[in-house]
């Protein structure tokens, strides 16, 4: 089968992937599913993997395929499959996990001792077919496309994961500020009109991703490349400020935002990464507000977003490119220029 494959680590994007020959996976374990990829969402975190920046912390043994936004048709279980046929068609959970380790009992399926995380640790789904596990894998309701949802699997949870953290402290007439409408923060965007009766903010420094916020329900939307942030946000709140702010960029610039717009008791997600938290202790105390860090979401979380998909709460913005494009992908998410989310179709 053919397959995009890392070998070597780079900053260098326009040929970071090769197209390589390799042998097809097989569900050669008893709980193994192989599905026949139909569309894999290109994620910064990709970018990222093929930089290094994600050695330290997933085990990687190169050259390794990439590609951890799977969706497709099963086509091949092991003994002890029960979840799904041969002909379903599947979201796959962003990793594949033990079931019973600890974290694992208690719902935190990325925290599993056992992780497999395709992609990142193992073969991932920028290939005709990948191979997981049952625990991963979500049959998908009939009319729901496997291309336009493949994303989901990643951007999709880990949005809605950060949303649905935030929506809890969220009361009715309470503030909040989403920065970067962008392959997350436009899914994020459409999870918190859907789960909150919160007034929403949008912050991106693009006009077509502000006018995309728009259309997806934000009350208000701000360039901070014109506007100032803290000023504006005040007089939005009439000085009490947002009691939340889904951070979809994580840059030194976003997090640093915190203290002058947090209202007090508020948070700060962070999910987008790449910059630091540079705050005195002192801003946190007197402002009695929290930096959280949010991962993506769990199996549950999954099934919990496609249904708001299947109800037509959350619209995936996507564009369609074929294996051989995906330096040109990568290149392009590099320089920022592609809205809402890329999916190859392998």
């Amino acid at each position: 089968m053919q397959a995009a494959r890392l070998h070597d680590y780079t900053d260098e994007m326009d040929d970071a992937l090769s197209i390589d020959t390799i042998e097809r996976p097989e569900a050669d374990t008893a709980d193994g599913v192989v599905v026949e990829v139909e569309g894999a969402g290109w994620c910064q975190t990709d970018n990222h993997v093929i930089e290094g920046m994600w050695e330290q912390y997933m085990p990687q043994d190169l050259p390794m395929t990439l590609g951890h936004e799977n969706a497709g048709t099963v086509v091949e279980v092991g003994e002890g499959v029960s979840t799904v046929s041969e002909g379903d068609s599947v979201i796959c959970h962003t990793v594949m996990t033990c079931g019973t380790c600890r974290p694992c009992r208690l719902g935190n399926d990325m925290h599993c001792e056992n992780i497999g995380f395709p992609g990142l640790s193992t073969d991932g789904g920028f290939a005709e077919y990948l191979r997981t596990n049952d625990r991963a894998v979500i049959p998908l309701p009939g009319d729901v496309d496997t291309v336009d949802i493949a994303p989901h699997a990643d951007a999709g949870i880990t949005a809605y994961h950060a949303v649905k953290l935030a929506v809890r402290e969220l009361n009715p007439g309470d503030h909040a500020v989403v920065i970067g409408i962008g392959g997350l923060g436009h899914i994020g965007l459409q999870c918190l009109d859907a789960m909150s009766a919160a007034t929403i903010t949008a912050v991106d420094v693009k006009d077509s991703a502000r006018s995309l916020a728009d259309d997806l329900g934000a009350h208000h939307t701000l360039d901070p490349t014109a506007d100032d942030i803290p000023a504006e946000v005040d007089a939005l709140t009439d000085g009490t400020g947002a009691h939340a702010i889904l951070d979809f960029v994580g840059s030194d610039e976003t997090t640093g935002l915190a203290p002058d717009i947090v209202a007090g008791g508020g948070d700060h997600y962070v999910v987008g990464y790449g910059g630091h938290v540079h705050q005195p202790s002192q801003a946190l105390v007197n402002g009695d507000f929290s930096y959280t860090g949010t991962l993506v979401g769990n199996y549950t979380e999954l099934q919990e977003l496609v249904a708001l998909v299947e109800r037509g709460d959350v619209d995936l913005r996507t564009s369609r490119r074929g294996l051989d494009e995906i330096n040109d992908v990568a290149a392009e998410l590099e320089r920022n220029e592609i809205e809402g989310r890329a999916v190859i179709t392998p």
